[in-house]
């Protein structure tokens, strides 16, 4: 039987990977990242460690024990907590961290990717274990934008394109044709709060991919607490990059999101 590696952070994607790749017939080695990864992750894979976050030589080692050649990254790990001091990195971790040129998610990313290579475990994209989570194309919910608010996600979405080119975030919050907040280190609920209390009600929300989107991590995903965010602030409009993010338990997202009168759109501009 093949074996899957899944190095699991918060949210509910690692549930979900872990559910289709064991559909398609994989063992899956679940590396349980402490204190992030959700306990219910142990019903749904064959075999778990629970790893502290920043033992990289323990989580490498352990997939190599398991016989993984292949591994998937997925849920989030907030940047936030190297800045905390809730991390101790192990050997491996901070020899890693010293060769970077500088710490963004891409630069961090890449070079977790690189040693997991060194040691045979190649990295898969995210989606290639998520396929129906993608957002499809099109208004998702009964009610579409109005006019100004389409007129809003155009605009978001070159001004979230940009700040994802820079890879500083992959989200914006805007109203009026004008940026009320622009997601960095503390996550996109966050910035979207940030951004309501600016806007009032009526703002639009805009998550896009980075422009050379790398589809192995930092995939923009959705789920429920982007949209409880989204209803706290009485925002008007999710955009959502469509085949390119992940719409997570889309049904209730969207019957919720009906009910609070907010339109869910996966957009493109191809």
């Amino acid at each position: 039987m093949k074996k899957l590696g899944l190095i699991s952070g918060t949210g509910e994607l690692p549930l979900a990977i872990a559910s289709e790749a064991r559909s398609r017939g994989y063992c899956v080695v679940a590396i349980g990242l402490e204190p992030l990864a959700h306990e219910s992750l142990s019903s749904v894979v064959d075999e778990i460690t629970w790893v502290h976050v920043g033992k990289l030589g323990e989580i490498i080692n352990t997939l190599k024990k398991s016989g993984c050649k292949e591994a998937v990254m997925a849920g989030k790990v907030p940047k936030t907590l190297l800045y905390k001091g809730n991390v101790t990195p192990d050997l491996r971790a901070v020899k890693v961290m010293f060769s970077l040129k500088d710490r963004s998610d891409d630069a961090i990313l890449l070079a977790i990717s690189r040693e997991l290579e060194k040691d045979g475990i190649i990295l898969r994209n995210t989606t290639d274990f998520s396929t129906e989570l993608l957002t499809p194309e099109g208004v998702l919910t009964v009610e579409e934008p109005s006019k100004e608010e389409w007129k809003d996600i155009a605009f978001g979405w070159k001004i979230a394109k940009e700040i994802g080119r820079l890879d500083v975030g992959q989200t914006v919050v805007v109203k009026g044709r004008a940026v009320m907040a622009v997601e960095a280190i503390e996550g996109t609920d966050e910035a979207i709060l940030r951004g309501g209390k600016l806007a009032g009600k009526g703002a639009v929300v805009v998550k896009v991919s980075k422009p050379e989107q790398d589809m192995r991590f930092d995939v923009p995903v959705v789920g429920t607490d982007t949209l409880k965010a989204m209803i706290k602030i009485h925002a008007r409009v999710l955009a959502v990059e469509a085949e390119k993010s992940i719409l997570m338990d889309r049904e209730n997202i969207l019957n919720k999101a009906a009910k609070a009168g907010i339109s869910v759109v996966g957009y493109s501009t191809t």
